[in-house]
């Protein structure tokens, strides 16, 4: 199953001329056009195709208006892609009657990777997955070498090299910084002990009591982690000694957070009466808030850096061949 929720994947990411015909040939466009593209169409079920397991993910999420706002939003996204791949593929067809082409063998080497790669080679279970999803093999190669056109004419019209001065990266490190600092951090065990636990060990006592017996006896040298899994009534933590590792400070309510973060390791916090239950708290050990220097973090934001300017390249380019191309979005 997972293979084959796969390949519909590499398929649908791969459609642009699937069911597109050119105007005024005979064909059965059962679903309506989406649009037109110069002398090309867009049919609705292509791009219903491609955004159809995004569609299912929204469904799971919203209702209502909520709903059809976030699918007409897919829907338009997926639409342009679609126009703007119809257009590449329109282009290079121009270039083909210049002496333009993609070798036979590179589209054969793409399949074999895939089968490779999805498959674990095994042909067969590839060509029954292709049977499932109602493509021929020939049908998946046209689909295959439609992405492998549009992947190298973008490719080459960002063929060059950029050049990134220290003065661009230090401008992208300043306003970046969030992104390359690391927050303050605690690593703490914690007790928790309820008023009214459905699992209760401590059926028939004064839980505030007890709380503080725990922390009495903590204080005196008694392990964190074994006390833990004695008296804690915290499912999630108690088999692990109480352990919920390294913690921001957004990770617990603010009341338990500011007592956290104001330990020092190996401290033990008072009890903490908190929603009818006692918290008793150990940081292990801290972490200062911390930004990485720039000279650790240059090479990535020089990749960054450069791969903005490769898809401002590829945007502009895009940009001339909609203004000279006739596109009519129908639906």
């Amino acid at each position: 199953m997972k293979l084959l929720s796969r390949l519909a994947w590499i398929v649908a990411a791969g459609i642009v001329s699937a069911g597109t015909v050119a105007l005024g040939q005979k064909a059965e466009v059962v679903d309506g056009v989406a649009a037109i593209v110069n002398n090309d169409v867009i049919t609705i079920s292509q791009v219903r195709e491609l955004v159809g397991a995004r569609e299912r993910s929204l469904r799971d999420v919203y209702r209502g208006t909520e709903l059809t706002e976030q699918l007409n939003k897919l829907r338009q996204g997926a639409l342009k892609d679609l126009i703007d791949r119809q257009l590449v593929l329109q282009e290079f067809k121009a270039m083909q009657e210049k002496g333009a082409s993609i070798p036979g063998y590179v589209v054969d080497d793409r399949v074999q990777n895939i089968i490779r790669q999805e498959f674990g080679g095994d042909r067969a279970a590839f060509v029954r997955t292709l049977q499932a999803q109602g493509y021929t093999m020939t049908r998946f190669k046209e689909i295959e070498r439609e992405k492998i056109i549009v992947q190298a004419m973008r490719q080459s019209k960002v063929d060059q090299n950029f050049v990134v001065s220290p003065t661009q990266v230090q401008a992208y490190y300043s306003k970046n910084q969030a992104a390359f600092s690391t927050p303050e951090q605690v690593k703490l065990r914690m007790i928790v002990i309820r008023e009214a636990d459905t699992s209760d060990v401590l059926t028939g006592t004064n839980k505030r009591q007890v709380a503080g017996e725990i922390r009495q006896k903590l204080t005196e040298g008694a392990d964190f982690d074994r006390m833990a899994q004695m008296y804690s009534e915290d499912p999630s933590t108690q088999e692990v000694g109480g352990d919920w590792g390294w913690i921001e400070r957004n990770t617990l309510n603010s009341a338990l957070s500011r007592v956290a973060f104001s330990l020092k390791p190996g401290e033990i916090s008072p009890v903490i009466e908190l929603d009818s239950a006692y918290y008793i708290l150990m940081a292990e050990a801290r972490k200062n808030a911390q930004v990485k220097p720039i000279s650790e973090v240059r090479d990535e934001i020089e990749r960054n850096l450069i791969q903005q300017e490769r898809m401002k390249v590829q945007e502009r380019w895009m940009d001339t061949l909609r203004q000279k191309a006739y596109i009519k979005i129908l639906s």
